[in-house]
């Protein structure tokens, strides 16, 4: 009985061990890229350019659709029928300030962000270090933190605000689409937009995407550099990819609202 208690036991432990360790090698790499990008000297700047452009060309379309449609449809629908039926669709507006400028713009941003450009940072990652191309770098004295991880890390750290003011644009307009669809002014919806809205939601949102980005490029650099067992294997580790970094993003999101709505407890007042 003992043994087949403990057989359980450590087929239940192993997974968890396992997953507790990759975050914490996650961590010790997510510190030496931050020391590595700050410290001298600096010649990722080329492939810095070419990533941020890489992931601004695959990521710009899918997420202006995603902004639209997830405002416009899930959100922006059931709310209005939801006001419609106080007689108070005029509201609809400082409603989309709690739907878009804190959760959807960031939110989208950064599924997309993970779902594109995440999976081919990966997916690269992964097919070097299955042609040994990363050993190959590491003989000739060059850093892969340095040369390989810096770079993706600090684009899509500096893309995602970029996308997330895009989002937020977008997914107004989703908002806009909205009302106009049920026959209502556009006037009262910016009236309330804009009275709700604060600098320190458009603030906290930025940062929020910006925490995203970096966890989504240390989780897929990580990945990438970990990946064994040929083309099946980056196959999956770009899936374990995806997965942790959504589950990061959620993690994130709650831990930041929780800390924003707790040290400004004024957002929680209607105006």
């Amino acid at each position: 009985m003992g043994t087949v208690v403990r057989s359980v036991a450590e087929r239940g432990f192993l997974p968890m061990r396992g997953f507790v360790l990759q975050i914490g090698s996650m961590c010790i790499l997510a510190g030496k890229t931050i020391v590595s990008a700050l410290r001298p000297p600096y010649p990722y700047g080329n492939e810095l350019v070419s990533q941020f452009l890489f992931a601004l060309r695959v990521t710009w379309f899918p997420m202006i659709v995603a902004s639209v449609c997830f405002t416009y449809g899930p959100a922006g629908i059931q709310a209005a029928n939801f006001l419609n039926f106080f007689g108070a669709l005029d509201r609809l507006g400082g409603l989309f300030v709690l739907v878009v400028l804190r959760e959807f713009a960031p939110l989208v941003c950064a599924i997309v962000m993970a779902g594109v450009a995440g999976t081919a940072m990966t997916a690269d990652l992964g097919a070097r270090k299955i042609r040994e191309e990363l050993d190959a770098l590491m003989v000739l004295g060059v850093d892969p933190i340095k040369s390989l991880v810096v770079p993706r890390f600090l684009s899509l750290m500096l893309l995602t605000p970029l996308f997330t003011i895009y989002a937020l644009l977008f997914g107004t307009l989703g908002g806009v689409l909205v009302t106009i669809s049920n026959g209502a002014q556009v006037g009262p919806f910016f009236s309330t937009f804009f009275a709700q809205a604060t600098t320190a939601e458009l603030q906290a949102s930025l940062i929020k995407s910006t925490l995203f980005g970096a966890m989504i490029a240390i989780v897929c650099c990580y990945k990438g550099l970990t990946a064994s067992g040929g083309a099946e294997g980056v196959g999956r580790a770009v899936n374990q990819a995806v997965v942790i970094a959504f589950l990061g993003i959620g993690a994130i999101d709650y831990a930041f609202t929780q800390t924003l709505l707790a040290t400004h407890p004024n957002l929680n007042t209607p105006r």
